[in-house]
Formats: C-alpha cells, sequence, structure tokens
C-alpha cells in the first residue's frame, strides 16, 4: 500500500473503543454540529459533511477501517476486478465492450475510480429493475402465495 493510501486509511484501533462511542453518541443527537477553532470562532457543520463523519465514525465503532480515496484515482485492471468481485478477464471484457470507459497507461489499461462507480450504481440498477420485473411476473400469474409460512 502506497504512503498516500496508508495516509488516507482510518483504522478502528487508531481510538479506543469507548472514546468512539462517545464521540458517536454525541454526534448522534439533535445538536447543530460546529468547528470551533483556536480562537473561538464557529462555523456550523454542513450537513452532509457531518452525514458523512458520522457514518464513518459508525463504520469505524462496528470494527470497520475506511479508507479515503479521490473519484480520480486510478485502478489497475486487476485492482478494478477486485473492486468489482469480478474476473479480471471478465472486467476487460467489459472494458473492450465500451461498458466502462478506461485508458492506457503504456500498454497497460487504467480506470478511473468514479467510473467503476458509475457502472456499479448503474448495474445495481439493473438488477434491481430486472428483481421488480421478475417479482411483477410472479405477481400477475398469481404464482405467489403470500400466506406460506415455511415448513415447521
Amino acid at each position: 500500500m502506497s504512503t498516500s493510501r496508508k495516509q488516507n486509511r482510518l483504522d478502528p484501533s487508531m481510538l479506543d473503543s469507548e472514546t468512539l462511542g462517545e464521540v458517536v453518541r454525541f454526534l448522534s443527537t439533535k445538536n447543530s454540529p460546529a468547528l470551533i477553532n483556536e480562537h473561538g470562532k464557529r462555523i456550523d457543520l454542513p450537513k452532509p459533511i457531518f452525514n458523512t463523519l458520522l457514518r464513518i465514525l459508525k463504520q469505524m465503532q462496528a470494527g470497520k477501517a475506511i479508507v479515503m480515496m479521490p473519484e480520480e484515482e486510478t485502478f489497475t485492471s486487476q485492482a478494478a476486478a477486485n473492486h468489482l468481485g469480478v474476473s479480471r478477464q471478465y472486467l476487460v471484457n467489459l472494458l473492450e465492450n465500451n461498458e466502462i470507459p478506461f485508458h492506457n497507461v503504456g500498454t497497460h489499461r487504467r480506470v478511473y475510480f468514479k467510473d467503476l462507480l458509475e457502472y456499479e450504481h448503474k448495474r445495481d440498477g439493473d438488477r434491481h429493475q430486472s428483481l421488480d420485473k421478475l417479482m411483477k411476473d410472479i405477481d400477475d400469474a398469481n404464482l405467489y402465495d403470500s400466506s406460506y409460512q415455511g415448513e415447521d
């Protein structure tokens, strides 16, 4: 892992669980969060930043490490495949079929993180749409028995 990626990694072990829990409880109150500098100047924390901070802290509280990554970060084809949970060859096929944009660095393919996120979003939307259609078809055909409780 590169030095910049290590610096972008927030590991739950960096804080003791009691302190982390106290911060999450404090931020979870109805109060408007704010930052105060050493001169006493206060600025309200914008809601999107607050929500992201709280989400990060809750993930850390659950024992999960967080890695912050800019959308312009580039991935090798293997790293992109790992991120999507597919084989490298499957990813290469997606790239060659123009389903995910890529660029070459020398003879090596590189994929921007933002393009992986966009592909994931589209893929997940397509999956949900297919499942919704399947459920509608099952419902229209009266093949779903909502009274079924499973076997005893």
